[in-house]
């Protein structure tokens, strides 16, 4: 395997960034090294991102928008200075553009709703269509299914082909002149796939098509640029990109954003309020009803910092040199399927696999015992292990933090794991 290893080039220095995470000291199972396999799940934390969540709650915890004192005026600058950091990242051409939200799912359902209560020329109907994928996380498929039982919209999708791809054979047929949203994943968290979302969103401009993109496997390892990637609606997540937990993105082109209606009603998203009627702050605000997410928009702000100092490109470039070591490795395991594209082009970090006939969580819990962390089940995605007729995958997913003799422990863990099945 060091033959192999030291033919791979773009590698980052894994060592030094390995020292910034400190739960990848960790053993477990009476002292088994601690091998991280699942960030598509979650990422794990660098010390830059735990420092700034302990540094605001020790100094400037306070509510956002509405203090005249001190700490509470250092907290809002912390939080709309994060909201700066994203728009930086993503290249958005305005701050007020980027809503903050709990979640990747919530920034989907935002939008669900949004088109459900809006006015023409953007209303979801029982005369429109909505479009989507198979291959999508379940947070873009279910709000969907949702608007389309209480509108009566008609919902459609992009089937798969064998090897993992998108089918987009009939693209004229599927995104029409009755189509009003078009909304898939950049890259699909089960499959590793990197759609042509190009090529799709050409379509549903033709058409007068609003398009989202949830790029939750897509912000925290490569580059996003909103603007060239021209889509309406761009939704992310910050744990999934060295964030904490409970802050999520929705970006959204800002002519979008001053016309359609709000999804919460509460404090701060306000600009007039009687007891007949309300009338709402400017986006973002307008969209971010309550108490926000203070602390973990300050964590997100310390994670895009992190990453940016890195560089996204560079992590980019690594992890398509592991992403290549390891289907290469992995398919020397015999019996062993890998579920979507069987090569390197194309995916991102993340490799779902079948392994004979084993299931999936026997798979997951013996190599568990080999302090191996990979996740097992159908990964919020069901209708791909439909698509290939499984019950569940085993799923291996890869970071800026990854090395070969990672991917190495898998491989050999496989092994184990087929010599205890017999």
């Amino acid at each position: 395997m060091t033959d192999a290893r030291q033919g791979l080039s773009g590698l980052l220095d894994t060592e030094a960034i390995r020292k910034d995470f400190p739960i990848l000291d960790r053993t477990v199972h009476d002292g088994k090294k601690l091998v991280y396999l699942d960030s598509a799940a979650t990422s794990q934390k660098p010390r830059q991102v735990l420092d700034a969540l302990n540094e605001y709650y020790e100094r400037h915890n306070a509510n956002v928008h509405r203090g005249v004192y001190t700490i509470a005026e250092e907290a809002t600058a912390l939080y709309e200075g994060a909201r700066d950091k994203v728009a930086a990242f993503i290249n958005a051409p305005s701050r007020n553009e980027v809503i903050f939200t709990k979640n990747a799912s919530e920034s989907l359902n935002l939008v669900a709703n949004m088109l459900g209560w809006a006015d023409e020329p953007y209303r979801v109907d029982s005369d429109t269509e909505i479009v989507t994928t198979e291959m999508e996380h379940h947070s873009n498929i279910v709000p969907w299914q949702l608007l389309s039982q209480r509108t009566g919209a008609k919902l459609k999708w992009f089937g798969i082909t064998d090897d993992g791809r998108l089918d987009l054979s009939d693209i004229d047929e599927v995104i029409t002149e009755k189509t009003k949203i078009v909304t898939l994943t950049l890259v699909s968290n089960i499959m590793g796939t990197i759609n042509p979302v190009e090529k799709i969103i050409r379509r549903a401009q033709q058409v007068g098509a609003l398009v989202c993109v949830d790029a939750s496997q897509a912000a925290p390892h490569m580059v996003l640029d909103v603007q060239a990637l021209q889509a309406d609606f761009v939704a992310f997540t910050g744990h999934k990109m060295v964030g904490p937990t409970g802050i999520g993105v929705l970006w959204g082109r800002q002519e979008l954003l001053e016309d359609l209606p709000p999804f919460l009603g509460g404090g701060e998203m306000i600009e007039t309020v009687s007891m007949h009627s309300s009338t709402y702050a400017p986006a973002p605000h307008k969209f971010e009803a309550g108490t926000p997410p203070i602390a973990q928009a300050v964590g997100l702000g310390a994670a895009v910092d992190y990453l940016s100092a890195i560089g996204m490109e560079n992590i980019h470039h690594h992890e398509q040199a592991i992403t290549a070591y390891a289907v290469k490795r992995l398919l020397e395991v015999p019996d062993l399927r890998i579920i979507g594209p069987a090569t390197a082009e194309d995916r991102g970090a993340t490799i779902s696999f079948t392994l004979g006939d084993i299931h999936p969580h026997d798979v997951g819990q013996v190599l568990d015992e080999q302090g191996i962390a990979v996740r097992v089940g159908h990964h919020c995605a069901r209708p791909v292990c439909l698509r290939y007729g499984i019950p569940a995958t085993t799923r291996a997913s890869f970071y800026l933090y990854s090395t070969p003799a990672e991917v190495d422990a898998l491989v050999d863990g496989l092994e184990h794991v087929r010599n205890f099945f017999g």
